[in-house]
């Protein structure tokens, strides 16, 4: 039996953002995994066992900012028992039982150099969209449309992590259309999300189930 998923959106307001220290990326992912209690032995996170939470920055204005949240358990209501407002619900029973979503992602875009085996990032719109297409059926049990597969936003942010090494991730916004090929790959990569750099941010799939086609 697949364990339940909760999803849910932090709400974070000016004060929360300076009061919590939300100044990078790490400072963020601090925050988010404060949520949830840390099920994980020291031994787990040294093999690099999922944590079973993902989570992508919104974003939002000067004066508040949206995070969605995927984990498979509940998060705390507020942060440090005062900050911020988690509204969380339950993924419904045969949410992901559909052939066609409507998508949203943000993913590390990374290819593996075949004579150094060192990790590459993928540059430039084109090179991410034709990336994402070849990696999706082959590893995430879904195929892309072509036709409505857009790359919206590239970045690559800098920060320090909690051992103070410099992180750079490199991130790519895609969304389209999607159609379902391998049902329990499809699971996996909805409760684990897609690709690398998911303590970070990446790899969380937002999904809209798409209505069958009228004249299919």
């Amino acid at each position: 039996m697949r364990p339940e998923l909760t999803a849910s959106v932090l709400q974070l307001d000016r004060a929360a953002i300076k009061a919590l220290r939300i100044t990078d990326p790490y400072a963020l992912h601090r925050v988010v995994y404060s949520l949830y209690s840390d099920v994980r032995s020291q031994t787990e996170k040294t093999a690099s066992q999922s944590s079973g939470i993902l989570y992508a920055d919104l974003g939002g204005d000067f004066q508040s900012r949206n995070v969605l949240l995927l984990a498979n358990r509940q998060p705390a209501d507020r942060l440090e028992g005062q900050y911020g407002l988690v509204r969380s619900r339950p993924v419904p029973e045969g949410f992901l039982e559909h052939e066609h979503y409507q998508f949203k992602v943000i993913v590390n875009p990374t290819r593996r150099d075949s004579a150094s085996r060192k990790l590459l990032p993928v540059k430039g719109r084109e090179a991410v969209a034709q990336w994402f297409l070849a990696r999706a059926p082959q590893s995430w049990g879904f195929t892309p449309s072509s036709t409505h597969l857009q790359v919206d936003k590239l970045q690559v942010l800098q920060f320090k992590d909690k051992a103070q090494r410099t992180v750079t991730l490199a991130q790519a916004h895609v969304q389209g259309q999607l159609t379902v090929t391998n049902r329990e790959q499809f699971y996996q990569s909805f409760s684990q999300g897609i690709g690398r750099g998911r303590s970070f941010g990446c790899g969380l799939l937002q999904i809209v189930p798409l209505t069958d086609h009228l004249f299919a």
